[in-house]
């Protein structure tokens, strides 16, 4: 079998804690290492010929193979070793696979998949068959965030070169607080890491704590784990994690039309009771579902455009309209989990512009959800609290030491 080479010199830093970042730390790292020739995905590049296709929509995987003259007995046999390492179903249509050739004329002998930015894995289809997912190295920085809003939340949050992702994680780890309520003068903290291939920042990784206050009224995630329980909770061990989210878009909208008895309908021109809440955001802004159920209706009818309706149990049911489309897999009849992608932000059916109204119906009437009181999760056994109690104690008062701006500086030499 292949032995394959880490294609990204420099990255063994992989097991470092977060307190070895700084430059002349990775230096002397590298310095350990055996130079080799320029890889790709562990093979070299002055070795192999290397040809990146597209993977087209509704494409499959065995055709694809036998595009590039892969026996048809290989393809069947490597479908049945994928399933351990991944499976050749969940390649997505869009990303590149690599074939992998010792000469440009010569037959496939390897084929790269990338599923994240953090892994890839190799189909080899030579003289064996079998397959290997590879970490690529990589390594975390703890960061802090602070901010007051001024305006938005969403503009506090890209003034400090925030990424959606790490506004995105915020809202989940706070979210028994309707962002929709936020107000000048507020103030958040965040503890999280970012993740690095070789000195390029990646992206967010995981966010360890949230702290949000407005007015007198203090919000605090932690996030927890162990062999029972991952997530985030409150002081009291409950989950932030509610029964119904509280919008079905991101932090990034904002409230254009309140459920309203007596409102004045913009298009018919006359009075007409609304009785849902319409969040405004830009085309093709992922719509979510507020909580687990099954799809009743994925339709069209002329007043809702495209829509697609929910029912979550016996009492709730909700409804988004006005969709631009469905996302992959969203039909009457299919189970949804709560935060999944069931369509995109659009203006079909009676809109003036881009929003999703959203309609919640309790015991067959459409009520206000924004009026609605859900109890929060029931928290942890009292057996778990004490280690869970201490994590919490340990990020309070981490985050009780920032203050300010922090640009971003590592702060981690505070534990």
């Amino acid at each position: 079998m292949l032995k394959l080479i880490p294609s990204f010199l420099g990255l063994s830093a992989l097991f470092l804690s977060v307190h070895s970042c700084t430059p002349v730390e990775k230096q002397e790292i590298i310095e350990e290492i055996v130079i080799v020739p320029d890889t790709i995905f562990g093979f070299s590049d002055d070795q192999y010929w290397f040809e990146g296709r597209k993977i087209k929509n509704n494409q499959f995987m065995t055709d694809f193979f036998q595009e590039f003259g892969v026996e048809y007995q290989k393809i069947i046999e490597l479908e049945k070793l994928a399933e351990e390492t991944l499976s050749l179903r969940k390649i997505k249509a869009g990303n590149i696979m690599t074939c992998v050739k010792n000469g440009e004329c010569k037959n496939p002998e390897y084929f790269i998949y990338q599923p994240d930015d953090y892994h890839y894995v190799v189909y080899a289809l030579g003289d064996s068959v079998y397959t290997q997912k590879t970490e690529i190295p990589h390594f975390a920085c703890q960061e802090t965030a602070t901010g007051v809003i001024e305006t938005t939340l969403w503009d506090a949050m890209v003034e400090q070169n925030m990424s959606i992702s790490l506004i995105d994680k915020m809202e989940d780890a706070l979210a028994a607080f309707d962002f929709t309520t936020a107000q000048v003068g507020d103030q958040f903290k965040l503890v999280y890491d970012e993740v690095y291939i070789d000195e390029t920042p990646m992206g967010i990784g995981q966010l360890y704590a949230a702290w949000y206050k407005t007015g007198v009224d203090t919000f605090m995630g932690v996030y927890f784990e162990n062999e029972k329980y991952e997530g985030f909770y409150d002081e009291k061990g409950r989950p932030t994690k509610r029964a119904f989210l509280n919008a079905p878009i991101r932090a990034s909208y904002r409230i254009s039309s309140v459920y309203n008895l007596r409102r004045f309908h913009p298009i018919d021109k006359r009075v007409k009771a609304h009785l849902g809440t319409d969040y405004a955001a830009p085309y093709g802004t992922p719509i979510r579902a507020v909580a687990d159920g099954k799809v009743v209706i994925a339709g069209y009818t002329k007043g809702n455009g495209k829509y697609v309706k929910i029912r979550h149990d016996k009492t709730y049911q909700t409804q988004y309209l006005h969709m631009q489309g469905y996302a992959s897999g969203v039909r009457s009849g299919r189970h949804v989990k709560q935060g999944q992608t069931i369509g995109y932000v659009g203006s079909t059916g009676k809109a003036t512009g881009p929003h999703v109204c959203f309609r919640f119906w309790k015991n067959g009437r459409q009520v206000d959800h924004r009026r609605e009181n859900f109890p929060p999760l029931d928290p942890m056994p009292e057996k778990q609290m004490p280690d869970y109690l201490e994590k919490f104690e340990e990020m309070s008062n981490f985050l009780a030491r920032i203050t300010g701006n922090f640009d971003g500086r590592d702060l981690s030499y505070l534990y």
